[in-house]
C-alpha cells in the first residue's frame, strides 16, 4: 500500500529569489511535484530540475488544488505555489477548502512568504508602522459594494491602507472611486505611495499624496500605500511613527 505523501503550499515572496525564504527553497527542491500558475513556475525554473512540473493559467486554483490533492494521494511530495504570502490572497486557503471537501487524509504545511504590502512597504520606508489594512480591489470574488464598504470603514478607523489589485485593463473605476471614498476621511496632502514590481526586477517607487495618486500609472502589478493622519514624507522616505517619544 502506498503511503500517501505530503503537501506544501509556498509563499514565494515578492519574486527576486533573495527574498525567498530558506525553508520554501528546499521545500520546492525536496518535493517530486511542484504545480502553480504559470507566471509563478516561471520564477523557480532553475529549482525544477528532475520533477514534474503541471502550470496553468489564471482562474484554475481549484483545478490546481485537486491535482495537487491526487500527486499527494499517490504518494507524492507536492509543492503548490504562490507569489507573496500563500495565505494571503494565495493558494492556502483553497487548498486546505479542497483537502477538507474531498477529506483527503494528506499532511499539509504552509510555508510562508514576504506579501507585496511588505516589500512595498520597505521600499517606500516605514509606512506600515501602525494599524493597517490590507484590502484588494479586485471584484472578481467579492462584491464590489463590499469592497467599498470595507474602504470606508478602513479610511474612517485612520488605518494605513494598503491596494491590491488597484487597477487592470478592464477595471479602470475602482481606483477612482476608492481615492474618493478615501478624501471623505483623510486628507488630500495625506502621502501615498505607488510601488510597481516591489523587490523586484523592474521595480519602480513614486511617493506623491492622496489628490495626486492618480495622475502616476497604476496597474496590477501595483501596490498603493495610503497612509495614516500622521504619515509624513522625509528625504524620500514615507514614515509613519509608532508614537515613540524622542
Amino acid at each position: 500500500m502506498i503511503k500517501n505523501g505530503k503537501i506544501h503550499v509556498i509563499g514565494l515572496g515578492p519574486g527576486d529569489r533573495q527574498h525567498m525564504s530558506e525553508r520554501a527553497r528546499t521545500a520546492i527542491l525536496d518535493s517530486e511535484v511542484v504545480i502553480g500558475y504559470k507566471t509563478y513556475i516561471a520564477l523557480v525554473e532553475d529549482l525544477l530540475e528532475g520533477k514534474e512540473v503541471i502550470d496553468s493559467g489564471m482562474r484554475k486554483e481549484v483545478e490546481r488544488c485537486n491535482l495537487t490533492v491526487d500527486k499527494a494521494l499517490d504518494g507524492k511530495r507536492v509543492c503548490i505555489i504562490s507569489s507573496g504570502d500563500a495565505g494571503v490572497y494565495g493558494m492556502a486557503g483553497i487548498m486546505l477548502e479542497v483537502k477538507n471537501e474531498r477529506n483527503a487524509d494528506v499532511e499539509i504545511e504552509i510555508i510562508p512568504g514576504i506579501t507585496a504590502a511588505n516589500a512595498a512597504a520597505a521600499s517606500l520606508g516605514a509606512p506600515m508602522m501602525h494599524d493597517f489594512a490590507v484590502i484588494s480591489l479586485s471584484d472578481l470574488l467579492t462584491d464590489w459594494e463590499l469592497i467599498k464598504k470595507r474602504i470606508e470603514c478602513a479610511a474612517m478607523g485612520d488605518f494605513i491602507i494598503s491596494l491590491y489589485n488597484p487597477k487592470s485593463m478592464g477595471r479602470v473605476h475602482q481606483i477612482e472611486e476608492a481615492r474618493d471614498i478615501l478624501l471623505k476621511y483623510k486628507k488630500p496632502s495625506t502621502p501615498v505611495g505607488i510601488v510597481k514590481n516591489a523587490k523586484r526586477k523592474g521595480e519602480e517607487v513614486v511617493i506623491t499624496d492622496l489628490a495626486h495618486m492618480l495622475n502616476y500609472p497604476i496597474d496590477m502589478l501595483t501596490v498603493v500605500m495610503i497612509g495614516n493622519g500622521k504619515t509624513y514624507v522625509k528625504n524620500g522616505k514615507m514614515i509613519t511613527p509608532r508614537g515613540y517619544q524622542l
